[in-house]
Order: structure tokens, then C-alpha cells, then sequence
């Protein structure tokens, strides 16, 4: 059987992930895919080096997360597998963490089999699901038979959240996220925001909601409430390539992100 056999891909529709995917050199995405990622770049150039930020983000904040002692990370809304995944960075910190990737995109889960493959000591799963569906997730079973949520748990909306406008209950699902997990869990975030291109962004949304997809920008008030009764850790909810950056990392301007990056606790 062939990678795609039985998933229906609707390749002739544009997908987020796919377009995120192109922005970061891959090769998983298709003329649609293209088409809608190349009018993004059009009004707003940066956008493969804001997606390289974010990325950058996600390893940093995981490898200092793993540093701290988490063994246990949930990543939901994964994408499409680049090397080196979060399953990777924290395995090679701590060998027998545990890793659970949850997305509703079928393209994800037919290359789930790439975020299968962990260290030995430790674990990794794939469950297709839906952040807009917090309870159902949650029940996963292979979520449930992979963490212990009576444990301290990393939980990753990385780069999600801007596809979740408010009328889609984004603070509410973020709430009852948080509300399950155990004290000293941490929240991983990062989210486009308008705050730096405003212009830019509106004309970003417009493009990404003609092509079917839903987006929101949020500002750095919106973005922080997310983080609401949970202590952020420094520096704080900062532009995503000033958030704790390794000196090996050429820098990079706020306006270029476009997104707040930020991880805090769970008292």
C-alpha cells in the first residue's frame, strides 16, 4: 500500500499545515498548497522566517522543559514531521520521556509512523483529534495508555491557536485543558499576532480564510489571557525568536516573527 492509500487528502483544497510545511522547505504539500502559500508571501515576505522562528521556539522551550525534568510532553495540532520533532529533542534529554502528538489533519496521520519512532527507554503515540474537542481528546485512548495526567504534563499549542477564532471557543478549550492537567504542568505556546504588521496580517487572514481556513491574530493582552492563573516563566510572553534564544541562532527582528511565544506553570 502506497503512503496515502485510504486517507483522503483533498489535495485540490489548500490546508494550513501543508502551507506551514512549504514555508519550512518541505516537500509535503501540492499545487493547492502552493498556490495559497505563494499569495501569503506575496503580502508578507517574512513568513518563512517567521515559521523557521517558531519552530526554533518549539526546540528550545522543549529541550529546557526536558532540562527541568518533564517527561512527559502532549503536542497537539503536530503538523507535518520535520526533523528534529519534539519527540526527538526530549527523548535525547531525558530517554524515556513520553510523547503524545494529537492533530486532526489526515496528512498527519498518514505520516504518524515518522513520529513513532522514539528512543526505546521511552514512548511515543499518535492520536487524531481535535483541540476544538478537548474532551474527546483527552479520552484518546492512546493518549491515556502514553501519559499519566495525574503527573506533571508539557502541553504544546504551538503555532494552533491563530486557527482557533474566539467564536470557536479558544480561550474556553484552553481552559479546560489547563483545568485537567496536575500541578507543575507547563503550557507551551506560541501565536501570530498584529501587533508588529498589522497590515500585513489583516491581508494574511483574508488569504488564509478564502482558502477555507479560519484564522485569528491576537494581540499581546488576547495572547496572555491564555495563560490566565498559571505563572509565566521569564522572559515572559515575548516576540518567539527573544524567547530564551541560543547564541548559535542568528537574530531575528520581531516584525519578521509576527508571533508571542511563551511557556508558564501550573501552580
Amino acid at each position: 500500500m502506497g503512503l496515502y492509500d485510504g486517507v483522503d487528502l483533498r489535495l485540490n483544497v489548500p490546508h494550513s499545515a501543508r502551507m506551514y510545511d512549504y514555508y519550512l522547505g518541505g516537500f509535503t504539500n501540492f499545487a493547492a498548497d502552493r498556490e495559497a502559500a505563494g499569495h501569503a508571501l506575496a503580502v508578507a515576505p517574512w513568513l518563512r522566517t517567521g515559521a523557521r522562528a517558531n519552530r526554533s521556539f518549539m526546540r528550545r522551550s522543549t529541550r529546557h522543559l526536558a532540562e527541568a525534568g518533564f517527561d512527559q510532553f502532549l503536542d497537539i495540532g503536530t503538523g507535518i514531521p520535520t526533523s528534529p520533532n519534539l519527540h526527538e529533542i526530549a527523548q535525547s534529554v531525558r530517554p524515556g520521556a513520553r510523547v503524545v502528538y494529537a492533530d486532526n489533519d489526515p496528512i498527519v496521520l498518514s505520516h504518524a509512523q515518522a513520529l513513532l519512532t522514539g528512543t526505546p527507554e521511552g514512548r511515543t503515540a499518535y492520536v487524531e483529534a481535535d483541540v476544538t474537542d478537548p474532551v474527546g481528546l483527552l479520552a484518546a485512548p492512546g493518549l491515556r495508555d502514553t501519559i499519566d495526567l495525574s503527573r506533571p504534563v508539557a502541553l504544546s499549542l504551538n503555532a494552533l491557536l491563530h486557527f482557533v477564532p474566539d467564536g470557536h471557543g479558544a480561550y474556553e478549550l484552553v481552559d479546560h485543558l489547563k483545568s485537567v492537567l496536575a500541578p507543575g504542568s507547563a503550557l507551551v505556546m506560541s501565536h501570530v499576532t498584529p501587533d508588529f504588521a498589522p497590515d500585513d496580517i489583516a491581508r494574511l487572514v483574508r488569504i488564509y480564510e478564502s482558502a477555507g481556513t479560519a484564522a485569528q491574530a491576537r494581540t499581546l493582552a488576547e495572547f496572555v489571557r491564555f495563560f490566565d492563573g498559571w505563572t509565566l516563566l521569564a522572559p515572559g510572553a515575548v516576540p518567539t525568536p527573544q524567547w530564551r534564544p541560543a547564541a548559535d541562532e542568528p537574530p531575528i527582528d520581531a516584525p519578521d516573527a509576527s508571533a508571542y511565544a511563551a511557556v508558564a506553570v501550573k501552580p
